[in-house]
């Protein structure tokens, strides 16, 4: 396995000789499991089985003093809480989204609701703050062998263990109340390899080996220092070679290049085991295969990749938007204002025609359509992006979808399109995020619904109902990322139904998850399905994306994952037998729920995970 001398801090190891007679810290033996593996229950803070604070300082020494054990952030907004501090609430009520803070949090994730509200930031809060669906302890990992220890740990102590590196997960995968979590997010290491040759594979040319906590906004750094394309999330706080390319990783980059997924040449791995392992084409290829795309939480802990460096390619980027409302525009513009429903909708479908012809000249079609004015305005934002061609070349690309605006009375000009080397938007930093607290749906939408005719106009019309009836947002990315753009190496644990997408989207609700009862959320969520029943029905053989998922998506087994679920599941079975990885709608996961107090079921993490009755 090739190891880069300035990454040998992150690849210290675990190995037998450290264990020593340390129970806690010993390797996992597939030949006797633990009884444990068979408990009903994961060990609950209270349980006779929790471990002692002697436990929890061995584990810490053993850690190099990597263990935390945060309060919430927003605790200090509560009045009587022991990390009450007004200065530190004003703060993140009104600064802290404009820096790194949440980003850099042991505890936060983007999206509050999974948790289960239950320490929101507030300047009357109601309530106490309380631990909630967050871990109890944290393992701030900076070596790979402190990532084996916590692994050991939680699985000789029947532990819920967490994964997580940035938080950007929005459906609850990142907490788990009364578990022990590894966050990953300081795994930064980076070298440049100017002439990787892939052992046993088919693959030489420049690489990187990138660590599983590395930003997309680091990574264009690096990019531009090397003079390099590096394939990575769109929004530049996400951590992309951890859960990103784990559940797949698009990109605008997607129908060029294929999937984040797609770049990986190799991943070290620490395994339920607690073992250190390297997985590619040759060896460990199962979780080489399951590990591109097919969910994270699952398999194994990614702390490091080594992934495809292309050479520099620009991204030049059309935008335009136009708006239904009460007047028209008189001189063409990037920005419009029409008065005629039936034009603007017509506008909405010739904007979408253009998807296919985007994504299969190597495009990226961003696009968002947005309800405005209860639900009688509405607004459609536009940005073709298209990497490596010129201003000129992208507006002699683009005319087509122009001129046919043009012609049904949509006055839209493009006269300059940005051009800009991909990823030199890297100045902007990983800040800028705040949690938010909503829900939101997602569709695969296969080439036959956009090149059929008929279906092309039953997508059309689903789409025009969710957003105008509903007063739904629909986000759409039309792109291609087939095998001929993913090229070397195949085959991935990625859903197939990705080969044959020209569109991802999705479809944003509007209830606030922090305020409303379980009652209106369940009551808010039918109504969404609603209108996604509509566009499910009129995409057959879609699915949805695991990084971008609701947590009730109908059949997510085949949504998420296709034809491959039944090959991740043996491979999850065989690299996991204590069933160590859990995490909700992941390969597997169904013999698992969360309990609350009352011992239902329920969507947030904020409770005991327990095996299910059947």
């Amino acid at each position: 396995m090739f190891r880069p001398a300035s990454d040998r801090q992150a690849d210290i190891e675990l190995r037998d000789n450290d264990v020593g007679g340390s129970q806690d810290n010993s390797f996992g033996d597939t030949s006797v499991l633990q009884r444990r593996t068979s408990s009903r229950c994961k060990t609950f803070p209270g349980d006779p089985d929790w471990p002692t604070d002697d436990d929890w300082s061995h584990l810490n020494i053993s850690l190099v003093g990597a263990l935390l054990k945060p309060r919430p952030p927003a605790s200090v907004c509560y009045p009587g809480d022991p990390s009450f501090n007004s200065a530190r609430c004003s703060f993140l009520l009104n600064n802290a989204s404009s820096t790194s803070f949440y980003l850099d949090d042991p505890l936060t994730i983007l999206n509050i609701w999974p948790e289960g509200n239950t320490c929101l930031a507030s300047l009357n809060p109601q309530g106490n703050c309380t631990q909630g669906g967050y871990p109890v302890y944290v393992v701030n990992a900076t070596t790979v062998k402190q990532v084996q220890i916590a692994v050991n740990f939680a699985r000789n102590k029947n532990l819920r263990l967490i994964i997580k590196n940035t938080g950007h997960d929005s459906v609850g995968r990142n907490v788990g109340a009364g578990s022990l979590s590894i966050w990953t997010h300081n795994l930064k290491s980076f070298d440049f390899l100017p002439r990787y040759i892939q052992p046993g594979g088919n693959y030489t040319g420049m690489a990187a080996r990138v660590g599983s906590g590395l930003q997309a906004w680091e990574a264009f750094d690096y990019s531009a220092k090397y003079n390099i394309t590096l394939p990575a999330a769109s929004c530049l706080t996400v951590g992309s070679y951890g859960g990103w390319i784990a559940g797949g990783g698009h990109s605008p980059l997607s129908s060029t290049f294929g999937m984040g997924a797609d770049q990986v040449l190799s991943m070290q791995v620490v395994t339920a085991d607690g073992r250190y392992v390297a997985a590619d084409p040759v060896t460990n290829s199962d979780l080489f295969f399951a590990l591109r795309g097919g969910g994270g939480s699952t398999y194994g802990i990614i702390t490091s990749a080594i992934v495809k460096a292309h050479p520099p390619i620009n991204l030049t980027i059309a935008s335009f938007t136009f708006t239904l409302g009460s007047s028209t525009s008189g001189a063409a513009s990037p920005s419009v204002t029409i008065s005629d429903a039936a034009t603007f909708w017509a506008g909405v479908h010739a904007v979408y025609a253009f998807g296919v012809p985007t994504a299969d000249a190597g495009g990226y079609l961003w696009t968002t359509l947005v309800p405005l004015l209860n639900k009688t305005s509405f607004q459609m934002q536009v940005r073709v992006q298209m990497p490596g061609l010129s201003a000129s070349d992208t507006i002699t690309f683009v005319s087509p979808l122009v001129e046919s605006l043009n012609t049904l009375g949509i006055p839209i000009n493009i006269a300059t399109p940005t051009t800009q080397v991909y990823g030199s938007v890297q100045a902007q930093g990983g800040t800028g995020i705040a949690p938010g607290n909503s829900r939101f749906s997602s569709r695969l939408f296969p080439r036959t619904s956009f090149t059929n005719a008929t279906a092309f106009d039953q997508v059309m019309q689903a789409v025009r109902e969710t957003v105008e009836q509903g007063g739904y947002t629909f986000h759409g990315l039309n792109m291609a990322p087939t095998a001929k753009a993913a090229g070397y190496p195949p085959p991935a644990g990625l859903n197939p139904i990705w080969r044959r997408v020209v569109m991802h989207a999705d479809v944003f609700d509007t209830v606030n998850m922090g305020t409303a009862t379980p009652e209106e959320a369940e009551v808010a969520h039918e109504r969404l399905d609603t209108f996604m029943a509509k566009i499910r029905a009129a995409t057959p053989g879609g699915g949805a994306y695991f990084n971008e998922a609701d947590l009730q998506e109908p059949n997510w087994q085949e949504s998420f994952f296709g034809t491959n679920y039944d090959r991740l599941l043996g491979i999850k079975r065989q690299r996991d037998p204590w069933q160590l990885f859990w995490a909700p709608t992941t390969v597997g996961s169904e013999g698992w729920e969360v309990r609350t107090a009352d011992g239902l079921p329920t969507l947030t993490q904020n409770g005991r995970l327990c095996r299910t009755a059947s």
